[in-house]
């Protein structure tokens, strides 16, 4: 049997996910999916993000920022869908700070990065389509 990597195709717009039971636990499985779903956001369609759109080399800074955003956005969908617990957040801060070391002449990148990640999770979760519709609403 050949194993499945979990990828977000930006070109195509696809995620590809290994099938449930190759992940250890259901949580497991969910915050991969939430952020392979959190990468597919960040296309000109969606959320059109710069950085998933500069992204030449795997771990170049570009690269990093994306990585950053995405896992933001997972660990914010776990909480927001119930599927988080510690261990989830302990793999998502390991995670986190693993990309973060390589932008360490940016102090603001994680908070950069969790406000992207929130407009993420929002899309995804349908939250911008409902605000868009609410201001329209108060402009007239």
């Amino acid at each position: 049997m050949v194993a499945i990597k979990p990828i977000f195709r930006h070109r195509l717009t696809h995620v590809q996910m290994p099938l449930r039971e190759s992940f250890q636990s259901a949580g497991g499985y969910y915050s991969t999916l939430f952020h392979e779903f959190a990468h597919s956001t960040g296309i000109k369609a969606r959320c059109n993000r710069a950085e998933l759109q500069a992204i030449t080399t795997f771990g170049d800074e570009d690269y990093s920022k994306e990585e950053l955003t995405a896992e933001f956005a997972a660990a914010f969908l776990c909480a927001e869908t119930g599927c988080s617990n510690e261990e989830r957040v302990i793999n998502s801060v390991a995670y986190i700070q693993s990309w973060i070391s390589k932008l360490k002449n940016d102090k603001t990148m994680a908070v950069q990065a969790a406000q992207r990640a929130q407009k993420a999770a929002d899309y995804i979760l349908l939250r911008s389509f409902a605000d868009a519709a609410t201001s329209e609403e108060v402009a007239a």
